[in-house]
């Protein structure tokens, strides 16, 4: 570094580096061109949902239970299925495979509809409508300061109802509808958020879910009968494998059959009076408040009620998960994919025209630093280039 001898080098008798092109493929336009699919509702959905078969299945995004209901079912009839039947059938009757295999069946058919049935969600409010319904609430004329919407009253069967502002959804949620906070969703007629189906119980599937409990109530009380027959027909040499998983199987009977038949003797008071868990619950018709309320829903009749929950015209989703996304929606939601790659882009430009420009301030001699008149001013018409600038120059006076 001693015999350095540096020299001053013009930089406008430098050739002007021209720019090479990028290299032109000649399927770009063709892709550009080309139309983007267009995407369903259920691909954008903002609920904690997960779906399957192209939008048709629809479960709760926390459905880690549903599997172990499932596999219980599927040991504890399979276990009656292969160590009783064939001795009973010897012993007492061939009609109880037919009756356990049409009680299994109807079990597992009505726990994947109440799993798989869309609850009765309703979509959440788009801008205008949330828009026009805070333009609603917001009477008092006040910029500064917007007081949270509170309650809406309807009257229904000469009672008072109060309709509560969902801050989620961006509406007031109609009468009988509660906000799922695992699911993220308003569900119309909300019973309960159920684990062991992996899915909301709503207006949609609670039809489903009573016909499951109820049916397999008279499963575990079959599967225990028989079980309990068979070991006391069995009582002298019982022993090995056989007789081990035999009262695995009664044991498990045993401890359901109670929590099952109780869980569906409640759900059959609830249909009878046309209420939900989540009013049971809370007691909004029970007077605990001390109000004189009555259940405004309820027919005053058992069976009218009965009929009116289980029996009625089973309503249509409405969320429209299938259903096509708008042109300009489905534009803005591909907007979000391509804007990371434009980003990356941007900044790779800026980083090569920063630093073809830095080799021309780098071949000024070393001993006199170029004062900020002297350099080109297209460097500072971008604040990447400059910082780098900064940093190439700082090194190159380290090197000396």
């Amino acid at each position: 570094m001693k015999n350095c001898e540096y020299q001053q080098i013009d930089p406008q008798a430098l050739p002007t580096p021209t720019p090479t092109p990028p290299p032109h493929h000649g399927n770009d336009r063709d892709e550009k061109e080309q139309p983007r699919r267009p995407r369903r509702k259920w691909e954008v959905f903002p609920g904690k949902n997960r779906f399957f078969c192209q939008g048709r299945i629809i479960v709760a995004r926390q459905s880690g239970v549903l599997p172990l209901t499932l596999g219980l079912i599927l040991v504890t009839s399979g276990l009656f299925f292969i160590f009783d039947c064939p001795f009973l059938v010897r012993h007492l009757t061939s009609c109880i495979p037919v009756v356990g295999g049409v009680l299994f069946i109807f079990v597992v058919i009505t726990l994947l509809q109440t799993s798989f049935t869309d609850p009765g969600i309703l979509p959440r409010a788009t801008p205008d409508e949330a828009a026009d319904i805070e333009k609603q609430i917001d009477n008092t004329g006040n910029t500064s300061y917007r007081p949270p919407p509170r309650t809406k009253e309807v009257l229904i069967n000469q009672q008072v109802v109060k309709l509560k502002y969902c801050f989620t959804c961006k509406m007031f949620r109609p009468p009988r509808t509660s906000h799922c906070s695992l699911c993220d969703n308003c569900v119309e007629r909300f019973d309960h958020h159920c684990p062991w189906v992996g899915n909301c119980v709503g207006k949609r599937n609670y039809r489903f879910f009573y016909t499951f409990i109820v049916s397999l109530s008279f499963l575990t009380a079959f599967i225990f009968g028989c079980v309990t027959t068979h070991l006391a027909l069995r009582a002298q040499g019982g022993k090995g494998l056989v007789f081990a998983l035999q009262e695995m199987e009664l044991v498990i009977c045993f401890f359901s059959v109670w929590s099952i038949l109780g869980l569906s003797g409640f759900h059959t008071y609830l249909v009878a009076s046309n209420l939900t868990t989540n009013e049971d619950i809370k007691g909004s018709w029970s007077g605990k408040s001390g109000e004189d309320v009555t259940n405004p829903y309820s027919h005053r009749n058992i069976f009218v009620n009965c009929c009116s929950v289980l029996c009625g015209p089973m309503p249509p989703s409405l969320i429209d998960r299938r259903g096509f996304l708008p042109t300009d929606e489905s534009a803005q939601t591909g907007s979000a994919d391509i804007e990371v790659p434009a980003l990356a882009a941007k900044s790779e430009i800026n980083v090569v025209g920063g630093s073809s420009q830095l080799t021309i301030g780098l071949q000024e001699p070393f001993s006199h630093a170029p004062t900020p008149s002297q350099l080109p001013p297209n460097l500072f018409l971008n604040l990447t280039e400059a910082l780098l600038l900064a940093v190439a120059l700082t090194q190159s006076a380290a090197w000396c």
